[in-house]
This record gives structure tokens, C-alpha cells and sequence, in this order.
């Protein structure tokens, strides 16, 4: 959303600018003394690689994202240790740090400067940003309307609509849109949290979602399947396969003198860990989207016959399952609901607790498991593009139209 400021807020604007740039210059500062040696240092090397070679751009890309976003063994941020230790700070300094948590990571179009600041739209969440820089406008002088800037936004937080670009600021020209409109898919589809700071991106993800779960039910005929992982594959790829062309006989215009991809090749191969399983599970639940489970098989066997859990093979499964927060509480409960009169003996014989009931227990016990799975709010798991970015991905604007990647399946895994 474009916001205009005000002549009269100019001013205003500037101060807060110049104070935004003295409290980022003492927590960098703060972030690069020796209490936080131990965390930052390991990140630095680690991006240096072998050859201990690091470009000035990117050791402040991870500087920036350390101070804000890396979460230290008590889960504060550096910023919260920051202000939690100067009781100089006045009120609004501590609303400006703290709004700092939650930067806008992404790829952006410069639409066109205004004064000292540019107006940016983010290719990755679709909305427009009205940016300053703690520079002034001569951080903006290299580039061009329609160019494009990779970079990390904070918020203003006393001025509604005005952001800050923090840390590095990488410039591309526009005849590289081809490269960054990959490179926006490319996060769009990996990191959906950062298309859903766009409320309306969360509406259209879910109607997608729902719609591409209800085209796989009526292509596999159920929401749940278990397969040996080559099946899986092949499956998967049949589907989205059968996806594709439908949407080209559909839409035939949008395929017309441009090769579409996945028609010729598979979109879809499963990891490691899951393509050595026996069994996997193939969940498209309605809430969690699609999702990949190992050895799903042998676990089902374990609900329909109780008398399994007295195998250690079994129960470590089960116990996995349980522990590992990467597996969402989705397949315990699928089949605690498939098989209600094995379940309690299955969690008695594993917890080793004669008066467990899952009706009465279950919940709690899960909620205990996967407190991270609990504390976040559900999103779809489909993630869907922008007018622009769908333009750009078709070729440099030949042609306007606006799709739906597919968040890769979520995986759950040991």
C-alpha cells in the first residue's frame, strides 16, 4: 500500500531517521563485542567457507540477520538483550528496537523515488514500500526505476508506512528480471512466511490449497495414502502432472509459444531419508497440506494390532514420531482416530501408563511434544505469487497473469 508523507512530517521523518541510525550504529556495535563471540563468530566462519573468504556485503547480511532475528539459548533476540539493558532508552526508542524483530526479508522493484525515500514493491509479498535509507537519498542514486534491490526493511515505527533499509542493499539492473523473478519464486515457494505478511496472500493461499487437495483426493481417491517411496514419486509427479495440463487446456493461451516446465520432467523427488524408507505416508490433510511421512506403514500396523508394541522396532518409531518437532502432530492423530479401539493399549504399553486414555490424554500429551507446532498460527500450504512476479516468471511482462506455486510437502523426518 502506497502511503504519501506529508511535507509537513518531512521533518519529523528525518529525526527519527537520524535517531534510527544512532541506535543501529550501538547495537551493532553491542552485537560485535565479545559476549556474543560464541554465536556470531560460528556464523561468520561457517559463510566463509574453507578458504575463510567472506564478502563485506554478506558479512553484514549476517550480522544484520544475527541482531535481529537470531534467537540466543534463553530465545531472546539480541535486540531484546539490547534494550533490556539501557534504561536510557525513552519509550518510543524501545518501540522502534523491538519492532525491529519482525524486518521484511525479500526481493524488490524500485517503482519510483519520491524525495528522499523510494517506493518499493516486494516481488515475494506484493506490497509496496515507501523506504528510506539512514544515508539519505545518496544511498539511492545507482539505481533506477524498475531495477531491483535484495535487502532486509525495518520499520519506522513512529511514522505508519515508512520504512528503513537495514544492513546490505544489493542493486540489479532490470534486464537481469528473468534471475530475479527465479530467485523471488525461489523464496516464495521455501519460505511462505514471507509471502503471508500479506494478509490477502493467506486467503488466497488457503482457497488454492483447498482447491489443489480437492484435485488430488479425486486423482488418488483419498487424502492418505502409504506407498513405497518410488511409488510416491511417481505418484506425485502423475498428479501434478495431470495439474499442469489441465490448467494448460484451460488456459491455453497462457502455454502459447513458451514450454512449460514439469510437463516434460518430474517436479518432484523425495529426500533422502524418506526415499529409504519402507513405507512412506502421503498425507493431504486440510489444515497441514500435504505432508510426507516415514515408515507410515509399519506405524499404521502398530494402531491395528496393539500387540506390536511390545516390539522395541515399533515403539522407537512411535517414540520419534512423538519427539521429533519436525513431524506435526498430524499422523499420531490421523491414526489415533482410524483405530479408537487399539489406541489407548498402543500409548499404555509405550508410556508404560495403565490408566492413559486417549480421549481424556492424547491432546495434552501432543500439546507437551510439539509445543512449537502449537504455538504458531496455521498457514496454508500453498503459496501464491503476485501480479508482478507472475509477469516477470512469464518473460519480462509478455504476459499478465497471476499463479499458484505449491509450498514443497512439508517432511517430516528422524
Amino acid at each position: 500500500m502506497a502511503v504519501v508523507v506529508r511535507s509537513e512530517d518531512e521533518a519529523s521523518l528525518r529525526g527519527l531517521i537520524e535517531r534510527c541510525a544512532e541506535l543501529k550504529g550501538e547495537l551493532v556495535e553491542f552485537a560485535q563485542s565479545a559476549r556474543f563471540d560464541r554465536w556470531l563468530t560460528p556464523l561468520l566462519l561457517e559463510a566463509a567457507g574453507p578458504e575463510r573468504q567472506l564478502e563485506e556485503g554478506e558479512a553484514i547480511r549476517i550480522i544484520d540477520h544475527f541482531i535481529l532475528r537470531y534467537r540466543l539459548p534463553d530465545g531472546a533476540t539480541v535486540v531484546d538483550r539490547f534494550v533490556a539493558g539501557r534504561r536510557d532508552l525513552t519509550e518510543a526508542d524501545r518501540a522502534m528496537l523491538l519492532g525491529w524483530r519482525d524486518p521484511v526479508e525479500g526481493i524488490f522493484e524500485i517503482r519510483r523515488k519520491d524525495g528522499d525515500a523510494v517506493v518499493l514493491l516486494n516481488l515475494v509479498d506484493d506490497l509496496e514500500y515507501r523506504t528510506y535509507s539512514n544515508v539519505g537519498r545518496a544511498a539511492f542514486r545507482g539505481v533506477a526505476k524498475g531495477s531491483f534491490l535484495l535487502t532486509c526493511l525495518v520499520p519506522v515505527h513512529s511514522a505508519d508506512g515508512a520504512w528503513l533499509i537495514s544492513g546490505a542493499m544489493s542493486s540489479y539492473p532490470k534486464a537481469s528480471a528473468t534471475e530475479i523473478a527465479q530467485a523471488a519464486l525461489q523464496l516464495a515457494t521455501t519460505q511462505p512466511e514471507l509471502v503471508f505478511r500479506n494478509p490477502e496472500k493467506i486467503e488466497q493461499g488457503w482457497r488454492s490449497m483447498r482447491e489443489d487437495r480437492a484435485g488430488f483426493i479425486e486423482f488418488c481417491g483419498s487424502d492418505e495414502l502409504i506407498l513405497l517411496p518410488a511409488e510416491a514419486e511417481e505418484r506425485l509427479n502423475a498428479y501434478y502432472r495431470h495439474r499442469q495440463e489441465a490448467s494448460v487446456a484451460e488456459h491455453p493461451d497462457r502455454a502459447r509459444d513458451r514450454r512449460l516446465p514439469g510437463l516434460a520432467f518430474p517436479a518432484f523427488e523425495l529426500p533422502r531419508g524418506l526415499a529409504e524408507s519402507d513405507t512412506v505416508g502421503v498425507i493431504y490433510d486440510e489444515v497441514d497440506g500435504l505432508n510426507f511421512y516415514p515408515d507410515y506403514g509399519m506405524l499404521r500396523d502398530l494402531f491395528a494390532d496393539p500387540a506390536l508394541a511390545g516390539r522395541r522396532h515399533h515403539q522407537d518409531l512411535l517414540r520419534v514420531y512423538l519427539r521429533e518437532e519436525s513431524i506435526a502432530p498430524l499422523p499420531v492423530r490421523r491414526l489415533a482416530a482410524a483405530h479408537p479401539e487399539t489406541v489407548d493399549a498402543v500409548f499404555r504399553k509405550l508410556l508404560r501408563k495403565p490408566e492413559f486414555t486417549w480421549s481424556e490424554h492424547g491432546e495434552a500429551l501432543l500439546r507437551r511434544r510439539k509445543p512449537r507446532y502449537y504455538a504458531q498460527e496455521p498457514r496454508p500450504g500453498v503459496s501464491v505469487i503476485g501480479e508482478r512476479l507472475g509477469e516477470l516468471a512469464a518473460g519480462a511482462g509478455r504476459q499478465k497473469f497471476t499463479r499458484a506455486r505449491r509450498v514443497p510437502g512439508r517432511v517430516g523426518h528422524p
